[in-house]
């Protein structure tokens, strides 16, 4: 029910149950075989698949972020457009050239090359040459000023990775864990140059000489010219770009509108959203990784037995993050992606929201998710299973927000995308497996409880439920004194700012007349 509390032996509970509900002997480790469906797949069940990552990155999605001075609705629907565009560009290049996708978070792609089966040098020539019509596809997928083409950066790597479920109601497509993934990312998201940028590892799987800085040196023309003519794609971008403009002529996109939902964000059904039907306000987005992960991956994959070990701390861990978040911090996980959380968080009301409220609380959530890992690592231990190696980096920003699902209808994709989310994603990158880190606006924003706990620094080591919670009540916090006094009081309700009796509708944000005319 959302009580802005954590309490230990309510944690406790809610882990041991999932914990035992998901036994080593009932997990099950496969080999990937030709035409194995991965889409659906049981939580009990991973797949270790070798194979091609690819991760493509939009480089210039924070210069659409800033497009205007102000962060307001002409950004946020100029941005969500450009998004939408793409992602239906590249969603076709997928299908085309038989490869796997496996997400598009904001900016960035995420797709594995699993054929041909039998040779790793042919799948790497194929996911160069995919990468390269990525590239040139959205060089011509933009429309207008307002919604240009993409600029592209393309990081690649090979090797050997566990697919398990990511959980997503509706359409649970598979999440892979390991190095290639990891390492692909790294590529993709290494520098401000477009161009396919590969690991020496798959550079040495199509015989080119290892590179001393894999992020600053790119292939060149004529290394991707023999990648396309050995893979031989059978589509070419003139293809899948006349397609794309067919299907927008058919489909089109629509005019993105946008409403305030009723806080708290815990009752906000993510599935429902669409262009039409998108959500905007005042909020806090908060960003919590596991630390440390892909090397637990790449220790413990390539035995049955160590890799149940995997699937079971991967799934205890982000659920029970999750569920501090959603059960108690009444926030709304917008995604899982890869080992890390991104969820929102709101106080308030539909017409205003409470800022210092809402910052509070998000300090509170990013701490009892701290206590609620170290709890679920000392908890998995016990039942057979030791993760302690591993840490968590948070990271969280206060601004406008969007939520919205965008993509090909039937197969639409969580979106939640502001300058703000890009901070939050940026403080934690800057956090160690011990640090929680809060972004300048949230900071400026926030209680003089809220700036002393972070510092000057806006970066703090350790930061634990109980400790938060008795520092925030001794500078008068509000939202923690309340937090503490329900504590006391073993209560079940919010301890935030009464609830008003009356539940608002959505409500539209902005003008009333379209574009702001009258």
């Amino acid at each position: 029910m959302g009580t802005r509390t954590w309490n230990r032996d309510r944690a406790t509970k809610r882990l041991d149950a999932k914990i035992d509900g998901l036994p080593l002997k009932d997990i099950e480790i496969k080999e990937y075989v030709r035409d194995t469906d991965l889409g659906n797949l049981p939580r009990h069940v991973a797949y270790r698949v070798n194979g091609v990552h690819l991760y493509a990155d939009i480089l210039n999605l924070n210069d659409m972020l800033h497009v205007t001075d102000v962060e307001g609705e002409t950004c946020h629907r100029r941005t969500l457009r450009f998004l939408n565009l793409h992602y239906r560009a590249v969603h076709r290049v997928l299908l085309r050239v038989d490869a796997l996708f496996v997400d598009f978070h904001n900016q960035r792609l995420h797709s594995v090359v699993t054929k041909p089966y039998d040779s790793e040098a042919k799948r790497v020539h194929k996911a160069v040459a995919v990468g390269q019509l990525v590239i040139d596809v959205l060089a011509q997928t933009g429309e207008d000023a307002d919604h240009p083409a993409a600029d592209m950066r393309v990081g690649i790597d090979t090797g050997l990775a566990l697919a398990v479920n990511n959980g997503r109601r509706g359409h649970r497509e598979p999440l892979f864990l390991g190095e290639p993934a990891n390492y692909a990312a790294k590529r993709s998201g290494g520098g401000k140059s477009t161009g396919i940028y590969l690991t020496n590892k798959a550079r040495k799987a199509i015989g080119l000489a290892d590179v001393k800085n894999e992020d600053t040196t790119p292939l060149t023309p004529t290394e991707i010219k023999a990648s396309q003519d050995e893979a031989k794609l059978g589509v070419n971008a003139d293809e899948i770009v006349k397609e794309w403009k067919d299907d927008l002529d058919k489909n089109p996109i629509g005019s993105f509108e946008f409403s305030g939902h009723t806080p708290p964000f815990r009752t906000l059904d993510i599935e429902e959203l669409s262009v039409k039907n998108s959500r905007r306000q005042d909020a806090a987005t908060i960003y919590a990784d596991i630390d440390g992960f892909t090397a637990y991956v790449g220790k413990n994959i390539t035995t049955d037995a160590d890799a149940k070990h995997v699937v079971r701390a991967l799934d205890i861990l982000r659920t029970e993050l999750d569920a501090v978040l959603h059960e108690d911090f009444a926030g709304r996980k917008i995604r899982y992606i890869g080992d890390c959380v991104h969820g929102l968080l709101v106080e308030g009301t539909a017409q205003t929201t409470e800022a210092e409220e809402t910052i509070s609380n998000a300090t509170l959530c990013a701490s009892a998710m701290r206590s609620s890992f170290d709890l679920a690592l000392k908890r998995l231990k016990d039942k057979g299973t030791d993760a302690t190696t591993l840490g968590l980096a948070i990271g969280f920003e206060y601004g406008p927000m969007t939520v919205t699902r965008l993509g090909m209808k039937g197969d639409l994709v969580r979106c939640s995308v502001s300058r703000g989310v890009v901070t939050a994603e940026n403080e934690q990158k800057r956090s160690a497996g011990t640090e929680t880190a809060i972004g300048q606006k949230a900071y400026d924003a926030a209680t003089e409880a809220v700036r002393n706990i972070f510092g000057s620094s806006r970066k703090r080591s350790n930061l634990y439920y109980e400790a938060a919670v008795e520092e925030l009540s001794a500078k008068d916090d509000k939202a923690a004194k309340a937090s503490k006094a329900m504590d006391s009081a073993g209560l079940l309700k919010p301890a935030a700012a009464v609830a008003p009796p009356l539940s608002f509708p959505n409500r539209r944000t902005g003008p009333s007349t379209p574009d702001g005319f009258a």
